[in-house]
């Protein structure tokens, strides 16, 4: 097998269980804030090792570090989002949604870089648009506040769509070992304030089920992100993003399902398959840039 496709595959099938399991430790008694992190400390050990096998040492110019702070800073504040969006919503539903995120990608690209798609990615913003409203489809019966989650999962999709469009711009003058070390350090800026945000007053989960299942679930997460890296430095990123944009969600989605025991009603059905459908052509639309 060759390099890439290992890292790819490892990166889709550690990124897909990640996104089944996230919700379990905040349903173990850890607040969500807790749960960010430690997967905040969980992001030390890859972005480390990553510099140390990088050909060239932490780029510190105001550029590098602005734009890396901002790809960080987008990344995270995504996760801390996440991180409730999945203790109170279903994650079979929620990462389907957060997998739209390039069609907010292609549209600010289209718009601010002057890049064009072509007909797969007008085709896969379509669906995107389409599978939106039918996951907010609320049946008689369905107790209020259900859809808080749909919201949060946007506001992901959104955090996660500007930042895959800084990174764009970042990878003109930056290495990936660089824009991985920002996202950690920003990470960890974002802890204390997710400790400010804790209810210390309610009962938390100290024990191996909380911190300790977090840790375990989190390092699916950091390693997925790190062997996704490799993943693009031996492949071709045309293939790599159709395995880990459509796959990763695809694999969620059944592993929620199954664990949750739960069918989806018919509508919402169909808004996981446009979806992730709609995943698919976006990552596997070339963009080609054209100065207008």
């Amino acid at each position: 097998m060759k390099p890439w496709l290992l890292y790819a595959l490892t990166t889709l099938v550690l990124w897909g269980v990640w996104g089944a399991l996230a919700g379990l430790p905040s349903e173990n008694g850890l607040p969500e804030t807790l749960n960010y992190v430690v997967w905040s400390l969980t992001m030390i050990p890859p972005a480390v090792l990553v510099l140390m096998r990088s050909d060239q040492p932490l780029l510190r110019d105001r550029r590098s570090v602005t734009l890396g702070l901002a790809i960080g800073l987008l990344g995270a504040g995504g996760q801390l989002l996440l991180f409730h969006a999945v203790r109170i919503g279903p994650p079979y539903l929620i990462f389907p949604i957060i997998s739209l995120s390039p069609a907010l990608t292609i549209a600010l690209s289209f718009a601010l870089l002057r890049e064009r798609t072509g007909l797969l990615g007008l085709v896969g913003i379509v669906l995107a648009l389409l599978s939106l409203p039918l996951f907010d489809y609320r049946a008689d019966g369905e107790p209020a506040g259900y859809g808080s989650w749909f919201a949060m999962a946007l506001a992901v999709l959104a955090a996660w769509g500007v930042q895959a469009y800084v990174i764009k711009l970042a990878n003109a003058t930056m290495d990936a070992a660089s824009i991985f070390f920002y996202m950690m350090l920003s990470g960890l800026l974002l802890s204390p304030v997710a400790l400010a945000m804790t209810d210390f007053s309610q009962p938390i989960n100290y024990s191996l089920d909380g911190p300790g299942l977090a840790a375990a679930i989190q390092v699916l997460n950091a390693v997925g992100a790190l062997t996704l890296v490799f993943a693009f430095r031996y492949g071709k990123a045309i293939i790599v993003s159709p395995l880990v944009n459509a796959g990763a969600p695809l694999l969620t989605a059944l592993l929620s399902l199954m664990l949750a025991g739960a069918i989806p009603g018919p509508f919402k059905i169909a808004g996981i398959v446009l979806a992730l459908t709609a995943a698919l052509l976006l990552a596997v639309q070339p963009e080609e840039s054209v100065q207008r």
